[in-house]
């Protein structure tokens, strides 16, 4: 009995130390006497204590800080870009044996990527071409993590450091960009007004009648807007026909 007893707690002891328990977002690498075998799914399973060794890999998306890297642009200027990296385990299995640390493996070629990427790159298509730079540096590091069964999802450049020196510069480079804007809308408007002063001109020339309705109503208006007396020369050129009529008039009467 003692020995039976024996066995019994010997074996109840290597079944709970064999026990694993996966979630559902995990994977189980197991490996029998140093050699891969197989990967377990989620959920309860044992394996032979001393025997089965078992490496948990997570296969959740996994959003990683690229830190600031020190980048001289191809128009050499300096400074500094972060980013962030969204990855995530495909194949346990690659991410287990081909790297050592498929975390450290995937920083490290992201912060190199980005000082190669944006050193190939000027300012300006820095500063414009984002999302160019982004899906260039998520082909580049999708590619080098594939053997390692880590796809790469997405890069997104976070923040570009500028010197101060150069921030003043294009400061200054926006602030005479808005004053040229602002200059040629001033005069655009100007010749617009000058187009349009010049066929009203025409419309008031071809009609002796137009430009004397004008002339009246400039009256009209002065008279509208101020209550006090308003001496308004009249040119003698609006009179006149006036004058024409009433000399027609008085030489077609009969003479008595």
């Amino acid at each position: 009995m003692p020995g039976i007893l024996g066995a019994v707690v010997i074996l109840a002891v290597l079944f709970f130390l064999g026990v694993r328990i996966l979630q559902e977002y995990e994977r189980g690498v197991i490996f029998r006497l140093g050699r891969f075998r197989e990967v377990k799914a989620a959920g309860f399973k044992w394996i032979v204590p001393m025997v089965d060794r078992m490496v948990r890999i997570s296969l959740r998306e996994i959003v990683m800080d690229v830190p600031a890297q020190e980048v001289i642009t191809r128009d050499n200027v300096s400074l500094k870009v972060n980013a962030v990296l969204y990855f995530r385990v495909l194949q346990p299995e690659k991410a287990v044996i081909q790297v050592e640390n498929y975390l450290y493996g995937t920083s490290q070629m992201a912060q190199t990527t980005l000082r190669s990427v944006c050193g190939q790159a000027d300012l300006d298509q820095l500063l414009a071409e984002r999302e160019h730079i982004n899906q260039k540096l998520q082909e580049i590091i999708d590619s080098q993590t594939e053997p390692w069964g880590v796809k790469v999802r997405a890069v997104e450049v976070k923040q570009i450091d500028l010197p101060v020196e150069m921030q003043r510069a294009m400061a200054r480079q926006a602030e005479a960009e808005r004053e040229k804007r602002s200059k040629v809308i001033h005069a655009e408007g100007e010749f617009q007004a000058a187009q349009r002063l010049a066929d009203a001109a025409r419309v008031l020339a071809s009609e002796e009648s137009a430009l004397q309705l004008r002339y009246l109503q400039t009256l009209a208006e002065i008279a509208t807007e101020n209550n006090s007396t308003t001496i308004f020369p009249i040119p003698i050129d609006i009179l006149r026909p006036f004058y024409e009529k009433a000399a027609k008039r008085r030489s077609a009467e009969p003479e008595r």
